[in-house]
């Protein structure tokens, strides 16, 4: 038997033939999402009916066998609220994203970068430092959506240079994302099961930033020579009036999320949601009271619904296996191996499996570790999620906006130069934390005396 919610118990089908007709379909579903290209199938697609379907044959296995459905019932409910949490985060996040496009930052800012002269060896080394120091703040997927969108309205079609620098913000974007506890969804989720506190998580910035600047200066030799063609304007770009308050009203909603979470015990999709409410009334003032219009529904209606129908299915085929068992002997790994090899391990399957739904399925199974090794294994699924394309949200977010570029295809080609950033990364979290004995408990002791 394993728990599903308040100490109810469910079968436990992980060891019957119908728990191998799960994983099989598990299997298939994410074999259909792996090979997008091969079937120019939406990863969408497979993941939701994966993820649906999964359900359905356990809910229709309980009703044929007359099984109690509490367990079912609470393990729906608990199911429900992960996904609906990550889902309003990230539709969110994505609206700001078309609200900003629709008042012409982006392009205001493609126009600075090219100004400024860079060529495409700065340009790399530019997006790549804002992608690392913006998703800590912005969260990983919402950082890689804007600068790729940026990267694609400096340069359309030199490929030699776009693969390169679309890697570079997904890895810099992922790395960043690791070490805030609202950067990527794989620490906002850990952050909100309370396995550390919000300044826990600022103490894997070493680890991030060494492993993001290792793969960095890898990807930088590929990067060609020369620079993006400057394009004549009659007048300079402008951004459009409000523009600039949507950005501080962006901003206003990171914080609302972060502090909501932090004194008011709120969700962050609470703050967010908050955050979309000012933007939309600030939509209604201006076009009220100054006749301009930012069409703040059609940003809305822009958003890529295929991403969040995407995370949607992924986290309904992991709670399907935790709810049949599966986590719960996967779990036994933690005591039969060093915790450290493990979560190692989990930046591996991260990269295959998307590190959404590994650290939700430790996350349920959770295992009895320390502090550093959740730290670790937060560390290990962020950073190891960018080994492949579809491995994370920034990745699987960029495939979305550089379509026919970035691919599965041409990341792997430069997957290697991750895998050594990755053990990078794990060499200065073992430094750090291993050999020092150093992380926040200890640092706050030092500096309080206490």
């Amino acid at each position: 038997m394993t728990t599903a919610g308040s100490g109810i118990q469910a079968v436990d089908l992980a060891v019957k033939p119908f728990g191998w007709l799960l994983l099989t379909v598990f299997i298939v579903g994410y074999y259909f999402i792996a090979a997008e290209e091969k079937y120019h199938i939406n990863k969408a697609k497979p993941a939701l009916f994966t993820g649906t379907f999964m359900f359905m044959l356990l809910g229709g296995y309980y009703a044929v066998n007359g099984l109690d459905f509490s367990a079912f019932d609470t393990e729906i409910a608990h199911l429900i609220l992960e996904i609906a949490e990550i889902f309003f985060f990230l539709f969110v996040a994505m609206t700001f994203i078309e609200a900003l496009i629709e008042r012409n930052v982006f392009d205001a800012l493609k126009e600075k970068l090219l100004k400024a002269g860079y060529n495409y060896k700065k340009l790399f080394w530019v997006t790549g430092f804002l992608a690392f120091f913006i998703s800590p703040v912005a969260d990983n997927l919402t950082t890689a959506l804007i600068l790729s969108t940026v990267l694609i309205t400096i340069e359309k079609d030199n490929k030699a240079f776009l693969i390169p620098a679309a890697i570079n913000i997904v890895v810099a974007a992922n790395a960043g994302g690791a070490w805030s506890p609202f950067g990527d969804i794989t620490t906002l989720m850990a952050w909100s099961a309370g396995k550390g506190g919000f300044i826990d998580f600022l103490f894997l910035f070493p680890a991030a930033v060494t492993g993001w600047g290792v793969t960095a200066f890898l990807l930088s030799r590929f990067v060609p020579k020369g620079s993006p063609r400057q394009i004549e304007k009659a007048e300079p770009v402008r951004i459009h009036k409000g523009g600039k308050v949507i950005i501080g009203l962006g901003i206003f909603t990171i914080a609302s999320a972060v502090l909501g979470k932090q004194l008011m015990h709120l969700p962050p999709m609470w703050g967010m949601l908050f955050g979309l409410s000012l933007l939309q009334l600030y939509a209604y003032t201006l076009k009220k009271y100054h006749d301009n219009d930012i069409q703040i529904y059609k940003s809305v209606s822009k958003v890529e619904n295929d991403t969040l129908l995407f995370f949607f299915g992924i986290l309904a085929a992991v709670g399907a296996l935790h709810f049949a068992g599966f986590l719960g002997h996967a779990v036994k790994l933690y005591t039969m191996f060093d915790p450290m090899y493990v979560n190692m391990g989990v930046g591996f399957l991260s990269a295959i499996v998307d590190n959404v739904p590994v650290m939700s399925a430790v996350l349920k199974a959770s295992p009895d570790i320390p502090l550093a090794q959740w730290m670790l294994v937060t560390l290990t699924a962020g950073v190891g999620g960018s080994m492949i394309s579809f491995g994370s949200a920034a990745g699987v977010g960029v495939m979305g906006k550089l379509k026919g570029v970035y691919t599965f295809g041409a990341h792997l080609k430069y997957s290697w130069t991750i895998v050594i950033g990755y053990f990078a990364a794990v060499a200065v979290w073992y430094t750090q934390y291993e050999v020092l004995g150093f992380y926040i408990k200890p640092a706050v002791q030092a500096v309080t005396g206490q």
